[in-house]
């Protein structure tokens, strides 16, 4: 039996929204905040606020690792930043927050992590991807680059297998007419799927295929044929999808098409990947507030009472 993690952060613009969240299910459709919906984890380093998180289970050693972009926009935006979001792109930070943690529930302090390699923009919003066939992980994100004056975005990454030492960065995925960002990737049946939202040709979520993380990878158009009657152009981001355990995807979207509280995720359901045809699902779905971009987790009967039960600290 499988139950599930949520980890996301909340759009508030007070200093605890830009922090880590816990909710949990026991379907996947049914979501409960966590320590009475309120931030597990803070960031204390770096821009002292963290969005875009995703977690993952090692599978050498058991060990659960949460990462995220090291950006505070709540107070950022209008201090070091100058409301410039292109100031962001050129100069924001240029690590990701990283917390670990053997038990879900006690997890060291956030450091930050840096790769090899100059030129970077802003490190945005990290996945995990375990690759069967080199046996190791990818961790990807997105970012401009010095190379063409920060004006495109695409997706980067690096290799580990303990997620203390990493690989030089390499590019995982560019688009040739416009750039991507948020990248979400998964394996069903040996091959590889990945979600990005497209800023150009077209102005939404695309997914792509490929048999190998080192691609080529191949659009597939059901999955925008499905999405379109019911995803507005340039107002939903960061894909993020799990498998539930009687095979079929729930993939989250993230709306931000209004202000405040009524930002968060969506919900769409598909057979497979493969098939890539999603339906919206609101009705069966239920979220105590409006979850901000993050990832799902499978975990445990145990490990769910576990995180539930647990008398996290107040900071």
């Amino acid at each position: 039996m499988q139950y599930y993690l949520f980890v996301h952060f909340r759009e508030r613009t007070t200093p605890d929204g830009e922090q880590v969240y816990f909710a949990l299910s026991r379907d996947g459709f049914n979501w409960n905040p966590v320590h009475d919906g309120k931030p597990v984890l803070w960031a204390y380093y770096g821009d002292k606020g963290v969005r875009d998180m995703t977690i993952v289970r090692n599978r050498f050693d058991g060990s659960f690792h949460i990462f995220a972009t090291d950006l505070s926009l709540s107070y950022g935006m209008r201090n070091q930043y100058h409301h410039s979001w292109d100031e962001i792109g050129r100069s924001g930070s240029q690590s990701l927050a990283h917390w670990s943690s053997q038990d879900l529930v006690h997890w060291t302090e956030q450091e930050l992590i840096s790769f090899e390699g100059n030129g970077f923009g802003c490190l945005w919003a990290p996945d995990v991807l375990y690759d069967a066939q080199a046996d190791d992980y990818i961790l990807h994100w997105s970012s401009s680059h010095v190379s063409d004056d920060y004006k495109t975005k695409a997706i980067y990454a690096s290799r580990t297998r303990d997620f203390r030492s990493f690989s030089r960065p390499f590019v995982f995925y560019r688009k040739a007419d416009g750039s991507v960002i948020d990248s979400a990737a998964y394996e069903e049946d040996g091959r590889y799927y990945l979600f990005l939202k497209s800023d150009y040709n077209p102005q939404t979520l695309i997914l792509e295929t490929s048999e190998s993380t080192s691609g080529p990878w191949e659009r597939i158009g059901a999955f925008n044929e499905s999405i379109s009657g019911s995803v507005k152009k340039g107002l939903y981001e960061a894909p993020t999808a799990v498998r539930l355990e009687d095979g079929r995807w729930c993939l989250f979207l993230d709306y931000y098409g209004v202000r405040g509280a009524g930002q968060g995720y969506v919900p769409f359901i598909a057979d497979s990947l493969k098939d890539g045809r999603f339906v919206r699902s609101d009705a069966s779905f239920s979220f105590p507030y409006g979850f901000k971009h993050g990832t799902i987790l499978t975990i445990s009967p145990e490990e769910y009472e576990r995180i539930a039960a647990f008398d996290w600290p107040v900071d």
